[in-house]
């Protein structure tokens, strides 16, 4: 099969497993089933027909309206969808078609999900990150990406860290600063990515944060008692440094060599 095939096979399963991600990221806050019943209009409640279902195609042709009532379609579908395209389409891109590519689109797809869920709900499921930390670990004695002491000390320190800082914070102020869920989480992330990530990730992560919570602050005009999901930056550090490890890397050097 010639590349220009592969890429466009690998682009339409992204779009496809993105629909998926989708149903995921609907039900599983609400605890309902992620296989049955087929998608229906959250307007109309009438089931929506497989040629209104196409991933991104469908929503561009009917203008992001359900056919039947005319309801508003809600844009995080088809971005869902053309983000998991562009994920499967870098990772092929980076890694080829290896065992490896597989293990990072799963890992990508479950932070995805995270992102929205996080986001709307302010809750990390504990359905995706507790079964990612085992798969992440387990990949490790495959992966030639990162060695299983390194993905066993990711989880440890990764964790560890995130317990420390929320149990010191608590102790301070008697006030939760952290959510179970972002421990887990971070403990997943450490899992695929080896604890050398875990500096740029926290790092990354709070820094984007800080600048989503001034502007969260702004807008609400809660002050200190403004809350925002942090999943959502802890989730885009570690994809920021999938693809990016090697320039992060070398700028962390760079940063300690100049000091």
């Amino acid at each position: 099969m010639p590349e220009a095939g592969i890429l466009s096979f690998i682009i339409v399963f992204g779009l496809l497993v993105g629909s998926f991600l989708n149903v995921v990221i609907l039900r599983l806050p609400a605890g309902e089933s992620i296989v049955y019943p087929p998608s229906r209009c959250p307007g109309c409640g009438k089931r929506i027909r497989w040629y209104d279902n196409i991933p991104l195609v469908s929503f561009i042709l009917l203008r992001g309206k359900c056919r039947d009532c005319a309801s508003p379609v809600s844009w995080q579908y088809p971005l869902v969808e053309l983000w998991t395209a562009l994920l499967a389409t870098a990772l092929y891109l980076r890694f080829g078609l290896e065992p490896v590519t597989g293990v990072y689109f799963a890992f990508c797809c479950a932070l995805l999900i995270i992102i929205f869920i996080d986001f709307r709900h302010q809750i990390i499921p504990d359905a995706i990150t507790l079964p990612g930390i085992a798969f992440g670990f387990g990949s490790a004695f495959l992966n030639p990406e990162v060695t299983w002491q390194s993905a066993g000390l990711g989880i440890i320190l990764g964790g560890g860290s995130f317990y420390a800082l929320a149990a010191i914070y608590y102790l301070i102020t008697r006030r939760e600063g952290m959510g179970g869920g972002d421990i887990k989480l971070l403990a997943m992330i450490g899992a695929f990515l080896g604890w050398q990530s875990l500096p740029f990730v926290i790092f990354g992560s709070s820094l984007m944060g800080t600048v989503a919570g001034l502007g969260a602050m702004a807008r609400q005009k809660k002050g200190g008692k403004t809350v925002i999901p942090y999943g959502p930056f802890l989730s885009l550090a570690g994809m920021l440094y999938l693809f990016f490890q090697q320039e992060i890397r070398l700028f962390f050097q760079l940063y300690l060599l100049g000091q």
